[in-house]
């Protein structure tokens, strides 16, 4: 789509949005014209003054300047009523559109965000709706207001003296071509200033979370290198839209308000004793060409945060438009019993052209246990990926329970697969709301899911017990703390099956007996699936799969796979030595 075609539907769409504020957008644009009307009179009120009172004073002049004021003054009120409008439309607005954008990305798949950095996101939600705010508050309305006072003063010149009028409007056709010009010329520049500020917040948000690799590995150089040189680029196309601004904008348009102004004043100077042209219309049409030209340059100068603004509408569309969604489910009326699962002759790709999973298939039974271990990129996270629906696969099926896994509900599948990662994530609140997770459970519940995984004996030592502040990620708790958490979390949903992404990698040896007592008692009477990076916390599932290159080589159970002296055995040989060393 070309930038004009695709501006006027982002506009289009950003005005559909008023809809549902029809009467705040109507008092808005009255208060709007009522205020152009009166501008438009005081020219008049003071023209008949001049030409009327200006030799001699009386009673008549006195209330003729009482209304003149009066009308400025009626002029600032009715101007404030619709700056107040038009901001109530703007924030309203804005939200909406905020809260489209957020509820769709909560419904998109991991794909998108495999290839959308979250600074990106975040600066679409933050700093384009704010752009979005900025067109609606003020720039929409200097755009309403300077149509109205053009075609209001326009149409008074008209009527005061039309040879006048024709002689301005003479510009009217220079004051378009540079409006044109300056548009074709910034697009490409704002949209690319924009780019790079989404850019600048990712690098910002990836340095932030990722500061102590960073000065771990003494990167803050290399890292501040690559942050100067996108913040330099900014700077750089940010100077070229304001070097087109500086030519376009307002001196082009104050040298033809000027030529305007000459024009006019040599017009009654060689004129005035033949068309008999008063004082009192002379101060009027220098009035009313001032009004004419202020809205335009209003305009222009406002014209490249319009541009900005329609660039950011646009990235915030394409967020909202964005269909890349978790895969689709028939949304059955089935509920999930047992928990029984298996994986039927499965593969499964990224990009559709790299098979990760090839012809997959294994059963679990109510309560077994299975693990899968391997080398990294075998697959083990992908049959997580694609037992939770965070991908769709491309060939075989899935059952839970015999049944299909699209034929559940969604809300279904939540509930009944608890999933614990590797790195547990821990909400800023406190310890209650990151068990409870904004469900409807009791602190006895709570309570009681934290007993059972053995987080309790640590949170009664906090100061504030359930009521502990948890900051950002949960900084403030150990690795080991934080997995218990999350157990908790898990188990607080009762949950048939359990997925355990190599829940115990980044714990230490001390803290690991802890937690692997708490998975065992996890695991009783639920379904589980383990990727398990270390064998030894494995060793008593019913059975284990060796996986690699997205294919099962061996199965079985630990002293079978020992026994086989394959792949297993040299893994499990290869960690007891680093072990014993």
């Amino acid at each position: 789509m070309k930038n004009n075609d695709r501006q006027g539907a982002v506009f289009l769409r950003l005005m559909s949005y008023l809809k549902s504020y029809k009467w705040l957008t109507f008092f808005a644009l009255f208060f709007l014209l009522s205020t152009t009307v009166i501008k438009s009179i005081i020219p008049l009120v003071a023209s008949y003054f001049i030409d009327h009172f200006l030799t001699h004073f009386d009673q008549a002049a006195l209330l003729l300047i009482i209304g003149y004021y009066g009308l400025y003054l009626l002029q600032t009120l009715l101007q404030y009523l619709g700056n107040i409008f038009f901001a109530r439309v703007s924030y309203s607005v804005v939200r909406d559109i905020r809260r489209d954008a957020f509820a769709n990305m909560e419904k998109l798949g991991m794909s998108y965000f495999d290839k959308t950095s979250a600074g990106s996101i975040v600066s679409r939600l933050t700093n384009d709706t704010e752009s979005i705010s900025e067109m609606f508050s003020g720039i929409l309305s200097s755009f309403i207001s300077a149509v109205f006072i053009f075609s209001v003063t326009l149409y008074t010149m008209f009527m005061l003296n039309y040879r006048l009028t024709l002689l301005v409007m003479l510009f009217l056709p220079f004051i378009f071509i540079l409006v044109n010009l300056y548009r074709k010329k910034s697009m490409t520049v704002i949209a690319k200033t924009r780019s790079l500020l989404s850019d600048i917040n990712a690098n910002l948000s990836e340095s932030i979370e990722g500061i102590k690799i960073i000065q771990a590995f003494g990167q803050e150089e290399r890292l501040k290198a690559e942050f100067e040189a996108i913040n330099e680029e900014h700077v750089r196309y940010a100077n070229r839209s304001m070097a087109l601004d500086s030519l376009f904008l307002r001196p082009a348009m104050s040298l033809l308000k000027l030529l305007a102004y000459a024009l006019l004043m040599a017009y009654f100077g060689f004129s005035w004793q033949t068309i008999g042209i008063s004082a009192g219309l002379m101060y009027a049409f220098i009035q009313y060409v001032n009004r004419l030209f202020d809205p335009l340059i209003e305009v222009t100068q406002n014209f490249s945060t319009l541009q900005t603004s329609m660039v950011s509408a646009g990235r915030v569309f394409d967020l909202i438009d964005e269909r890349a969604y978790e895969p689709s489910q028939e949304n059955k009326n089935v509920k999930i019993t047992d928990g029984a699962i298996a994986f039927k002759d499965v593969s499964f790709s990224y990009d559709g052209k790299h098979p990760i999973l090839d012809h997959i298939s294994f059963k679990v039974n109510k309560g077994e246990t299975i693990a899968f271990v391997g080398p990294t990129g075998s697959g083990k996270s992908s049959i997580i990926n694609v037992f939770m629906r965070f991908y769709e696969f491309q060939k075989g099926q899935v059952t839970i329970d015999g049944v299909d896994i699209r034929q559940y509900k969604r809300k279904e599948l939540r509930q009944n697969i608890g999933l614990v990662l590797q790195e547990p994530f821990l909400y800023h609140g406190s310890v209650k709301s990151n068990i409870k997770m904004y469900q409807n459970l009791t602190d006895e519940a709570i309570q009681a899911a934290a007993e059972f995984v053995d987080a309790d004996l640590f949170i009664q030592k906090l100061p504030q017990k359930y009521d502990e502040p948890v900051s950002e990620r949960g900084s403030s708790f150990s690795t080991g703390q934080r997995q218990l958490l999350a157990f908790a979390r898990t188990i607080a949903t009762e949950p048939k099956i359990l997925i355990l992404d190599e829940a115990t990698a980044n714990i230490d040896s001390e803290t690991e007996q802890m937690v692997q007592n708490s998975l065992a008692k996890m695991r009783q009477g639920r379904t589980t699936i383990a990727i398990a990076h270390r064998l030894s916390t494995i060793q008593d599932a019913d059975c284990i799969y060796v996986l690699d290159k997205g294919k099962i080589v061996e199965s079985g159970t630990h002293e079978e796979l020992l026994a086989k002296k394959g792949s297993y055995y040299k893994m499990y040989q290869l960690q007891a030595g680093i072990m014993d060393s």
